[in-house]
């Protein structure tokens, strides 16, 4: 596995609320990635037991193999997704979530690892987007949790 980005923040929400947005995770990722940068459309394809599929204005979004791990205190997601950005750009990576209960709310912590993009964009991609694209997702999630 090697690492792409890993981050963490505090999200003022309680473990329940991310158990809660759990209970369907099409309409958790679909509210997240509104909040990404330059989303201007973000609508749920397809939704099954361990898969969601998003189209955003930018290209289809595939997350595969999702599953949960529910504990008292803390909660851990992992999936795999395949980005295609118009015919641009075609990312695959593996996501794993950890959301911890804290004395301020909750620690998110995201592990972005295996990322493969093709071609000459997706070079620029690996090189230069982790950074960008890891904290867009760590703001994301403080602002969906926040927000409710």
């Amino acid at each position: 596995m090697t690492v792409w980005f890993e981050g963490k923040n505090e999200i003022d929400c309680s473990i329940q609320q991310v158990k809660q947005a759990l209970d369907d995770p099409g309409e958790l990722f679909v509210a997240v990635t509104s909040h990404m940068p330059g989303m201007t459309s973000v609508e749920l394809v397809e939704h099954g037991t361990d898969s969601v599929t998003i189209r955003t204005n930018e290209g289809l979004m595939k997350r595969t193999n999702i599953s949960k791990r529910i504990e008292a205190e803390s909660v851990v997601v992992e999936f795999d997704e395949k980005y295609e950005a118009g015919s641009k750009v075609a990312a695959t990576s593996h996501f794993a979530e950890e959301f911890t209960a804290s004395d301020t709310g909750v620690t998110y912590r995201l592990v972005m690892s295996d990322v493969e993009a093709p071609g000459f964009l997706g070079f620029f991609y690996r090189k230069l987007g982790s950074s960008n694209i890891g904290n867009a997702f760590l703001a994301a999630y403080k602002t969906h949790f926040e927000s409710q």
